[in-house]
């Protein structure tokens, strides 16, 4: 009975089973602060040097915050239509909104009474 004992003293004891599904420590990546970054790096360049840099400063910080709201890249033509569509939206949300169940179903087979009996399961018979 030793020897087998043996055996099973090399296999570590970790503890449960750990399951992909069950395994809750999935870490978030830290998001790296760019404009801080650029505003702490150190000036290597003389007097016109740092007009430069502070421009090339305001420049990735504008180019960061166009990224992030890229409603800023719109042109005029699409920013409207994202108006547009918004409000239509919202207008179907109302409509949808205001009716109930029973108010839906009623209209729906009204549609489905107005429909031409071309839609109709045709009646299959080889004698008439």
């Amino acid at each position: 009975m030793s020897s087998s004992r043996s055996e099973y003293d090399t296999v570590p004891k970790s503890g449960a089973l750990k399951l992909k599904k069950l395994d809750h420590t999935i870490k978030k990546k830290k998001k790296k602060k760019e404009e801080k970054r650029i505003l702490d790096a150190p000036n290597n360049k003389n007097g016109q040097g740092d007009v430069q840099t502070e421009q090339d400063i305001e420049d990735a910080i504008e180019a960061k915050i166009r990224e992030r709201n890229p409603l800023m890249n719109k042109t005029k033509a699409e920013l409207r239509f994202i108006k547009q569509q918004e409000k239509i939206k919202e207008k179907w949300i109302i409509e949808k909104a205001s009716k109930t169940h029973k108010n839906r179903v009623e209209d729906f087979n009204k549609h489905l009474d107005n429909l031409t009996e071309h839609f109709d399961i045709p009646k299959v018979s080889w004698t008439k």
